[in-house]
């Protein structure tokens, strides 16, 4: 099956092959013999209504250097291609929301866009835990700061943090007698003025870490990356020095993706990243999810493959 692929993602220099998810996805789309163009925000434009692209046509040269070659652009409509890889990082700022609304409108003229525009802006990945509460550990999410220390009292240990944010950025751990709650709560709400959530403190992420679990069009990845806090550290998450053990799904990671499963397939989220914490749902990942790279390499998969037939099942059955 001759597909083209656009890409659209940060820049291609900023690329680290051996860890990045997108580059095992167009790896996996040159293997297949598809067509892949990349693109970035900037390489996106709507003229009457029509979304179109910039487009790079990418040549990838696996475990050498350079990786990659590029032709020069071609400008066509977006609609042109088969299907489009939304693999942009967070911000998730309006530029962000701005760019979802031009893939959108390639949607409305027969493109594959995966994940779904519309679903990237409504499934934030702090607040989408809240479609799936029996998943998850007491959490509360709000402005007010007398609402959020109400309910440290209640839990007495929480974790804090923005709703926009990634990386493990300004997120913190909260005793009942912490000093700093005052602070803590002015800053990440603006006194008031921006949502914050709270979760119970698990204490399973000290020996059992962070998992980040992929699904592939609702069907979980057999295998997840607990990401263990480094020493002195109670945040999970490998850009805060968290290290990376491969794991495989219990019986209760496999429930938690069957409670998911049926709501991201209704949205067409394809392609997302589930935070396990214990026996807890925390965080619904599906702007760029990450771990490709860690779980193949670890446990001899190729989730991108599965990725791949997963986008040929759905070309076929839209009779493209």
């Amino acid at each position: 099956m001759s597909i083209r692929v656009g890409v659209v993602l940060d820049p291609i220099d900023q690329i680290k092959p051996h860890k990045d998810s997108t580059y095992a996805m167009m790896l996996e789309a040159q293997r297949r013999g598809w067509t892949v163009l990349v693109m970035e925000q900037q390489d996106l434009y709507l003229t009457d209504g029509t979304a179109f692209g910039r487009g790079r046509e990418i040549t990838i040269f696996d475990d050498e250097s350079p990786w990659y070659s590029l032709t020069a652009p071609i400008h066509a409509p977006l609609s042109q291609l088969d299907v489009v890889l939304m693999r942009k990082d967070p911000p998730f700022d309006m530029e962000y929301v701005y760019t979802t609304y031009l893939l959108e409108r390639a949607e409305q003229h027969g493109l594959l866009v995966l994940n779904r525009p519309q679903s990237l802006r409504d499934a934030n990945e702090k607040l989408f835990t809240a479609w799936f509460p029996q998943c998850c550990a007491p959490t509360q999410v709000a402005r007010d700061p007398a609402l959020l220390r109400a309910f440290l009292r209640d839990q007495q240990d929480i974790v804090i943090k923005p709703l926009d944010g990634m990386g493990g950025a300004s997120i913190f751990r909260v005793g009942a007698n912490d000093p700093n709650i005052s602070v803590i709560l002015e800053t990440l709400t603006d006194h008031g003025k921006r949502f914050a959530m709270a979760q119970r403190y698990i204490p399973d992420i000290a020996s059992k870490g962070d998992k980040r679990i992929l699904l592939v069009d609702g069907e979980p990845v057999p295998y997840a990356l607990a990401r263990i806090p480094a020493p002195g550290e109670s945040r999970g998450n490998l850009a805060a020095g968290a290290s990376g053990v491969g794991v495989e799904l219990s019986d209760r990671d496999r429930w938690i993706c069957a409670e998911v499963a049926p709501e991201l397939r209704r949205r067409g989220l394809v392609f997302v990243g589930l935070d396990v914490i214990g026996d807890y749902l925390t965080e619904i990942n599906v702007t760029s999810p990450t771990c490709i790279r860690e779980l193949d390499a670890l446990f001899g998969l190729n989730i991108a493959g599965s990725l791949c037939e997963a986008i040929e099942r759905r070309l076929k059955h839209d009779g493209r």
